[in-house]
């Protein structure tokens, strides 16, 4: 597998792992806590490697910034949560970041 194959696969378990976390009123439902711990741990597991190709800063910020406007947009989906034009235009910039990131990077 390519390193940006391994980065996704960090981005799906990290999205997995923190609707469980939310999922864990807080840690109060165990399940749900002990399930998104695992998640996250098998997380780093897979971006790991892809650091092995992928410089840790493009990797890191594409993570992370993927993963901000997918949980904001399953927050609006599962949770009923709401956002605002100024938070959606935001998000707009930080996935045209991500983007920009992994166009930009050979590989």
């Amino acid at each position: 597998m390519t390193g940006w194959t391994y980065l996704g696969i960090a981005i799906v378990l990290e999205i997995l792992a923190t609707t469980l976390l939310k999922l864990s009123d807080g840690l109060a439902r165990w399940h749900y806590a002990a399930g998104a711990i695992l998640l996250y741990g098998v997380c780093f597991l897979a971006l790991a490697p892809a650091l092995k190709t992928i410089p840790v800063g493009t990797a890191y910020a594409i993570w992370s910034g993927v993963g901000i406007v997918a949980i904001a947009v399953l927050g609006v989906l599962l949770f009923g949560q709401r956002l605002s034009t100024p938070q959606l235009f935001c998000m707009g910039l930080v996935l045209a970041g991500a983007l920009g990131l992994r166009a930009s990077t050979p590989g």
